[in-house]
């Protein structure tokens, strides 16, 4: 436990230091503020008004900037350390490769995860300043999916560094995953049942399958109990989940996701050859 949290105090005082995190948390503070400023909160939307409707375009944001900016800074990590030669230092050290790997790992969470929630709590302590009705329960959920989305790309990212020999092949492995990810969205998906005639349980699976979609129809679960937004496809979630199921279902599965994919890039790290 000793070297775990030295690995994970050390990577927090690396990121802290440098310009990518002094962007990261400019950009998620900055949304906030301007929302705030522009008086977002005063405005009424198809009946969301106050933090409701900041909540529901954070999370939409969070969405599209997060996950780019987890693996863009998370997949230098290890081929990075590896470039440098960090490995061989790290060799003649009493430090465990587990401890090392997973506390870079939770320290790496800690720094991405911070500004998001930072954010989300300047906006509350907004909200009760200016008297406004605090969504506690939606506040909660959307701070889960949140967290487990974070760490579903945090494993992602860890994997394909440990698979990576470089830092510049694990940087363009993530970009091609961040597309691939995006084409699998709904438009991409409602063109490829419509030209292959596929049966559309087929269809939302390989939709479900993807955690960017999972943690986008999750968190509309929670303001649009009867997902009216997504057409015909919310009846063959609703039907195989249920609306409480399918909200269980949007932070579980991200969060297994990540693990088992951080698992994978551990056993790859540990067998691989380090120097």
């Amino acid at each position: 436990m000793s070297g775990f949290a030295q690995a994970a105090r050390l990577d927090i005082t690396e990121s802290l230091r440098t310009r990518w995190f002094l962007v990261y948390a400019l950009v998620f503070g900055g949304v906030i503020v301007i929302a705030l400023v522009t008086g977002l909160t005063e405005s009424r939307v198809r009946g969301f008004t106050g933090l409701s409707r900041l909540l529901i375009i954070y999370i939409q944001l969070c969405m599209a900037i997060l996950p780019v900016f987890i693996l863009i800074t998370t997949v230098r990590s290890v081929a990075g350390d590896r470039e440098a030669g960090v490995f061989e230092y790290l060799l003649s050290l009493p430090i465990g490769l587990a401890a090392w790997y997973w506390g870079k790992l939770m320290g790496r969470f800690m720094v991405v995860f911070l500004p998001v929630l930072l954010a989300l709590l300047a906006a509350v302590a907004w909200g009760l300043v200016g008297g406004h009705d605090i969504p506690w329960a939606a506040l909660m959920f959307n701070i889960a999916l949140l967290v487990s989305l974070a760490w579903c790309f945090l494993g992602i990212g860890i994997l394909i560094s440990s698979l990576a020999r470089s830092a510049d092949v694990a940087q363009g492995s993530a970009f091609l995953v961040w597309l691939v990810l995006l084409m699998f969205l709904d438009l991409i998906l409602i063109g490829v049942m419509i030209r292959e005639q596929a049966p559309p349980e087929l269809v939302v699976g390989i939709s479900l399958a993807n955690p960017l979609q999972v943690f986008r129809t999750a968190s509309m679960a929670l303001f649009d109990p009867q997902l009216t937004l997504l057409g015909p496809a919310a009846w063959v979630i609703l039907d195989a989940f249920g609306r409480v199921g399918y909200m269980v279902y949007g932070f579980l599965y991200p969060v297994l996701l990540g693990a088992i994919s951080a698992s994978v890039g551990y056993i790859v790290f540990k067998r691989g050859d380090l120097p």
